[in-house]
This record gives C-alpha cells, structure tokens and sequence, in this order.
C-alpha cells in the first residue's frame, strides 16, 4: 500500500529539561499540542518511561496520510513550534512512520 494513502504516525522522543518543567507543560499543553492539532495532527499517544535507558517521553500524532505529514513537518508554522519546543527539552528526536495500531518507538 503507498504510505500516501494510509495514516502516517509522527514519533517524537526527548527528556523534558528538569529545571524548566513548568514552563515546558505550560507550553506543551498550552500551545504546542493545540497548535499541532490546528495545523492537522492529532495527539495519539503519550508515554513516560519508567525503567531503562531510553528517553523519558514519547508523544505520537498521526495525520492522516504522507502528503499531510509532509506538508505539516515543512511548514514554518511546525518549525517554529519544534524549535520552540527544543529550548524545553534534551535529547530530541523525531520520525515518521506508517500509522499502526499499536506502540510504536
């Protein structure tokens, strides 16, 4: 199937910055996720690791094909968001990969 027909999953992993995590939740809840929602991403998954070496979140939105995707990830509407965004958190990182069910890391 072309990934340009089917839901595509944004995976976003970071460790919040300890000294800013009220500024970084205010902004996270307060502009971050509503305005990834308004430019056509919605919030699918949120996750917090408890045990081992991995980041500590991991939040996932799905739009609803590749296309989308693309065109959201390249807009400076989401670079300014995601550069914003950094300035909260370390060790960022972010992919794309096709929708599925299920956790996806």
């Amino acid at each position: 199937m072309d990934i340009d027909r089917r839901s595509v999953k944004l995976l976003m992993t970071y460790d919040p910055v300890a000294e800013l995590r009220e500024s970084y939740f205010d902004y996270l809840m307060g502009e971050f996720i509503p305005r990834l929602e308004r430019l056509g991403l919605t919030m699918c998954e949120s996750w917090h690791t408890a045990y081992g070496e991995y980041p500590l979140r991991l939040i996932a939105f799905m739009a609803a094909d590749g296309s989308s995707m693309e065109e959201i990830l390249t807009s400076d509407a989401f670079a300014a968001l995601e550069e914003r965004f950094k300035t909260y958190v370390t060790n960022y990182r972010r992919r794309t990969v096709p929708g599925q069910g299920w956790f996806q890391f």
